[in-house]
C-alpha cells in the first residue's frame, strides 16, 4: 500500500481484509478545496466539485465518478461476454443519467419508500449484427455488469473514521 508521496505503508481500514482479499481498494486525499487526488496503486486522476459548487472543476463529481465507473463496467461485461460466445461487436456507448424523483412520479421504482428516490436510467447502445435471441440476451447483459448489480443490491458499509 503506497500513498502517492512515496513509501509510506498503511493497514488497510478493514484490518480482517488482507490486500489480496479485496476486490477493489481506492485512496482518496483531500488536496485544496473541493479538489481529492484518487489512486487505485495503478493509475492517479482527480475528483472535484463544479465551481459553482465551491470547486475548481478539475476533474468529475463523485456521481459522476459512481455513472463513469457504472458505465465502463457495462462496456467491459458486453465486451467480454460477446468474446466467450464469439459474437461480432462492432461498438458499445453507455450513456447513464442520476436524479432524484419523487415516490409517487416513479412508477417503475419497486420501492415502496416516500419522499424521493435516487434513481439511474441507462442508455446503451449495442452495435453489431444479431439476431433476435442475441438482442434479447445483449439487453439482459446491460443490467448483469457486477457494478449495476452492486448498486441493485444495495452495499453495506463498514465506516471507520480515524484520528491519528
Amino acid at each position: 500500500w503506497r500513498n502517492r508521496g512515496g513509501n509510506a505503508s498503511r493497514a488497510p481500514i478493514n484490518p480482517r481484509l488482507s490486500k489480496d482479499q479485496m476486490m477493489s481498494n481506492i485512496t482518496a486525499t483531500l488536496t485544496s478545496g473541493m479538489r481529492v487526488s484518487l489512486s487505485n496503486g495503478r493509475h492517479e486522476w482527480m475528483a472535484d466539485e463544479p465551481i459553482a459548487l465551491g470547486g475548481t472543476d478539475t476533474g468529475p463529481n463523485p456521481y459522476e465518478l459512481l455513472l463513469a465507473s457504472l458505465a465502463a463496467c457495462t462496456c467491459i461485461t458486453l465486451s467480454y461476454y460477446c468474446q466467450r460466445k464469439g459474437i461480432a461487436l462492432e461498438s458499445v456507448n453507455a450513456s447513464y443519467d442520476f436524479d432524484r424523483v419523487h415516490a409517487d412520479d416513479c412508477k417503475d421504482c419497486d420501492d415502496s419508500r416516500s419522499g424521493f428516490i435516487d434513481r439511474i436510467t441507462s442508455h446503451v447502445e449495442i452495435k453489431g449484427s444479431f439476431d433476435d435471441a442475441e438482442r434479447k440476451r445483449l439487453a439482459e447483459i446491460v443490467e448483469r455488469c457486477p457494478v449495476h448489480k452492486t448498486l441493485g443490491n444495495g452495499v453495506a458499509f463498514a465506516d471507520n473514521a480515524i484520528f491519528p
